[in-house]
C-alpha cells in the first residue's frame, strides 16, 4: 500500500509541476516550476488534482497552513478550517521540510465521519517546491486491517476446529490397534470414530457452503421456492436428531407462500437454524417452524423451548465459529459455521435473519426473504401439503 502511495505522490508531484509549467510560457522560467510560485499560492488547477485522488490530500504551506486539502480529508477529520489536525502528520511535515526527505509511515486518527474509535492511515509526506510547500497523502487501510484480522481468527479457528477430529481419529485408531483382540472395544471405538469422520465432513461441508455464498456471486438459478416444500425437507433432514433427544418438530403458519431465491441454499439455512435449535433444546420439547406474509416479504420463523441466548451474545451469534458456551457447543457437535451460513444465505437472496431471545424461555430466529412475484400470496396447490405431513 506504501508503495501504491509512493506512486500517487510521484503523479501528484509531476501533475503540480505541469501545471506550473503550462501556466507560464517562459521556457527558462518553466524549467524552474518551483520558483514561479509564490509562497502560499498554488498553481492553478490543483484543486481539480486533488479532487480526483482517492486517498485524502493535504497542501501545508511553510507556515502549516493547510493551503487545499481534499474532501475525504476533511471528512476523515484530518483538516478542519486551515489546520492539520494529526499532530502525527503535522510532526512529519516539519521532517520533511527541514530534510527535503519523503517519508513513509502508519498511523491511527481517533474519530472520523464513521463513528469507529480510530482510523488507521498509511501515510506519504513528500516536499513541494522550494516555498516550504508539504504535499500529505493518507489511504485509510481500517477496513484492510480489520479484513486481515477477520482471516487471521478464521485460519486459526479452522485448524483448532480441524485439530480436534483429527486428532480425536488418529488416537481412536491407536486404541484400535491396541484392542484388537477386544471385539466388544473395537466396536465402541469404531463408533466414536464415525462419530468424528462425521463431525470432520459436517465442517469441511459447511466450509465449502459458506466459502460458496461469501463470495458474493449471485444465485446461479433463482426461480419461485415453494416455502411449504422447503420447510418439509428442512425438518426431513432433521428428524433423525431430533428424534434421539424426543424433540418433536412442527410446522406450521400460512400456507402456499413462495419465495424468490435457490430452493437447496434456502433448505440448507432453514436446516441450520432448526439443528441449532435441536442441539440448544431440552429433551421431550418442541422445536416449531412456521411461515407468515409479511408484506413484499415472507418470514420463516424456528421457534424452541431451549435454554436461550445472553443478550450480550446475540449480536455475535451469526460470527464464524462464535460459541455462547464452547464447551456445550463442541459437544453437540457443531461446527460454529451454521448461524453463519444462515446469515449469508439471507443476504444473498436480499433478506435478513433476526433473533429474539431470553435466557430459560428459548429462542426464536426469523428468516426474512423477498416473497416471488414482490407480494406475499398464497398459491393453492392440490398436491398433498408437505406441512401437514410433517406435523
Amino acid at each position: 500500500m506504501l508503495a501504491s502511495l509512493t506512486a500517487l505522490a510521484g503523479f501528484v508531484v509531476g501533475a503540480f509541476a505541469v501545471l506550473a509549467i503550462r501556466n507560464h510560457g517562459d521556457n527558462r522560467r518553466a524549467l524552474e516550476p518551483a520558483e514561479t510560485v509564490e509562497p502560499g499560492v498554488l498553481p492553478q488547477g490543483v484543486a481539480s488534482v486533488l479532487a480526483v485522488l482517492p486517498s485524502s490530500a493535504v497542501v501545508l504551506d511553510h507556515t502549516d497552513r493547510v493551503l487545499r486539502a481534499s474532501s475525504a480529508a476533511r471528512a476523515f477529520g484530518l483538516v478542519k478550517g486551515d489546520h492539520l489536525m494529526a499532530a502525527e502528520l503535522l510532526a512529519l511535515a516539519r521532517q520533511v521540510r527541514r530534510d527535503g526527505e519523503i517519508r513513509e509511515s502508519e498511523i491511527e486518527v481517533a474519530g472520523h465521519k464513521f463513528g469507529l474509535e480510530a482510523t488507521t492511515f498509511a501515510v506519504r509526506v513528500a516536499p513541494l517546491g522550494s516555498h516550504g510547500q508539504v504535499l500529505v497523502l493518507a489511504e485509510d487501510q481500517t477496513e484492510r486491517r480489520r479484513v486481515e484480522a477477520v482471516r487471521r481468527d478464521f485460519v486459526a479457528n479452522v485448524s483448532h476446529e480441524l485439530k480436534t477430529p483429527v486428532g480425536a481419529l488418529s488416537l481412536l485408531a491407536e486404541t484400535i490397534q491396541d484392542a484388537a483382540d477386544d471385539p466388544e472395544a473395537v466396536t465402541r471405538f469404531a463408533g466414536r470414530m464415525q462419530h468424528e469422520a462425521a463431525r470432520l465432513t459436517y465442517l469441511v461441508q459447511d466450509l465449502i457452503t459458506l466459502s460458496r455464498i461469501q463470495g458474493g456471486e449471485p444465485i446461479p438459478t433463482p426461480g419461485p421456492v415453494p416455502v411449504d416444500e422447503t420447510v418439509h425437507e428442512a425438518i426431513d433432514r432433521c428428524n433423525t436428531k431430533a428424534a434421539a433427544k424426543d424433540i418433536t418438530l412442527v410446522a406450521g403458519g400460512t400456507q402456499g407462500l413462495r419465495v424468490w431465491g435457490d430452493d437447496e441454499l434456502l433448505v440448507t439455512a432453514l436446516r441450520n437454524l432448526i439443528d441449532n435449535a435441536v442441539a440448544y433444546s431440552p429433551e421431550h420439547t418442541r422445536v416449531v417452524v412456521s411461515a407468515r406474509p409479511a408484506g413484499d416479504a415472507v418470514e420463516v420463523s424456528v421457534s424452541d423451548q431451549g435454554i436461550g441466548i445472553p443478550e450480550s451474545a446475540q449480536e455475535r451469534i451469526f460470527e464464524r465459529f462464535f460459541r455462547v458456551d464452547a464447551a456445550r457447543s463442541r459437544a453437540t457437535g457443531g461446527t460454529g459455521l451454521g448461524l453463519a451460513i444462515v446469515k449469508h444465505v439471507s443476504v444473498a437472496h436480499g433478506g435478513e435473519v433476526t433473533v429474539w431471545s431470553k435466557e430459560g424461555s428459548g429462542s426464536t430466529f426469523t428468516l426474512r426473504l423477498p416473497a416471488f412475484g414482490g407480494t406475499a400470496v398464497a398459491v393453492p396447490s392440490t398436491n398433498t401439503n408437505p406441512l401437514e405431513a410433517a406435523k
